[in-house]
């Protein structure tokens, strides 16, 4: 089994990017995932349950301490050949 995580974190600054933006982006690019997609309005990556779920409280804990105030986020089953079997 496969999770995919989407997320964002607020408040937005489109002149430039939040601590906790920056904080968001290293905790998915530092963690063991794949497919990751870091973008301005919204971010994706997939991997194994343990992985996502690891993920996915580091960013909860560290974006919150750099000044978040949301975080939107979505977790999806995934098949193995990444087609999007949700649940």
């Amino acid at each position: 089994m496969r999770l995919r995580v989407e997320f964002t974190t607020e408040p937005f600054d489109l002149d430039e990017a939040p601590a906790h933006a920056v904080v968001a982006r290293e905790v998915i690019q530092d963690a063991a995932l794949d497919a990751v997609d870091v973008g301005p309005f919204g971010n994706s990556a997939e991997g194994s349950p343990d992985d996502v779920i690891g993920a996915v409280e580091a960013l909860l804990r560290r974006t919150v301490a750099a000044g978040a105030t949301r975080v939107s986020l979505q977790v999806s089953v995934i098949d193995e050949a990444g087609g999007g079997r949700e649940q």
